[in-house]
């Protein structure tokens, strides 16, 4: 294993429900509608490609640029009051890190991820931070796990992903990494995604160096849940 990459939203901040409620105002003030599978849809999509979909999808008649600007204000705002770290995630990272390099693959905007990671005294343990905004396609797409490994300078087959969602975990798949799955409890991913993780545990408070040494990189010991 070269280097272990994480994910941001569900894996080190439990911050789906703070992007939600901050879509779902914009939404109401505006004039849309918000629709039942909404939510579940939206999880793992680049801020581009989420503010189209409140665009056309649910009927806001702003710019997307604005209705991202809109929602990264209001989240933004929610952190400065309260950063909502997960159990155990500052300590996951600064273990995993004291043996390999650590990247961030997250869907979130960069001046999310940059806040976040100031906030919680988590950003010197990061060599490479990527933000979906910054590629072309968000996940499912392997793109921004692709972006991080390349900026580690590492083989993404030789490399791990720590993810929660669907999306997430379709994405670090199709990277060719070995795939470790934390579940969102809020919006648990199907059964389809979480059986291509190599590796699931319940919390971070299980990320192990032994753990993630157990995974062969190449052939990825499968999931025995």
């Amino acid at each position: 294993m070269e280097a272990v990459v994480f994910d941001l939203d569900g894996v080190l901040i439990d911050s789906e429900r703070v992007w939600d409620r901050a879509r779902r105002e914009v939404v109401a003030e505006t004039g849309g509608s918000w629709s039942a599978r909404a939510t579940e849809e939206m999880l793992g999509m680049s801020s581009g490609e989420w503010s189209r979909f409140v665009h056309d999808r649910l009927g806001v008649a702003l710019e997307p640029a604005e209705i991202n600007d809109r929602v990264v204000q209001r989240v933004l705002a929610s952190y400065e009051r309260e950063l909502p770290l997960l159990p155990g995630a500052v300590a996951a990272v600064r273990r995993t890190a004291a043996v390999w390099p650590l990247g961030l693959a997250s869907s979130a905007n960069r001046s999310v991820i940059d806040a976040v990671l100031a906030s919680s005294g988590l950003d010197a343990c990061f060599e490479a931070t990527v933000s979906g905004e910054e590629v072309v396609h968000g996940k499912p797409a392997p793109d921004v796990y692709l972006a991080a490994t390349d900026e580690l300078g590492v083989d993404p087959r030789r490399s791990a992903a720590v993810e929660d969602s669907a999306n997430g975990l379709r994405a670090a798949a199709a990277a060719g990494m070995a795939v470790i799955a934390v579940p969102n409890r809020e919006f648990p991913p199907d059964d389809v995604a979480l059986g291509l993780a190599d590796l699931e545990i319940e919390s971070l408070e299980q990320l192990s160096p032994a753990a993630i040494e157990g995974l062969d990189a190449d052939g990825h010991r499968r999931n025995p849940r």
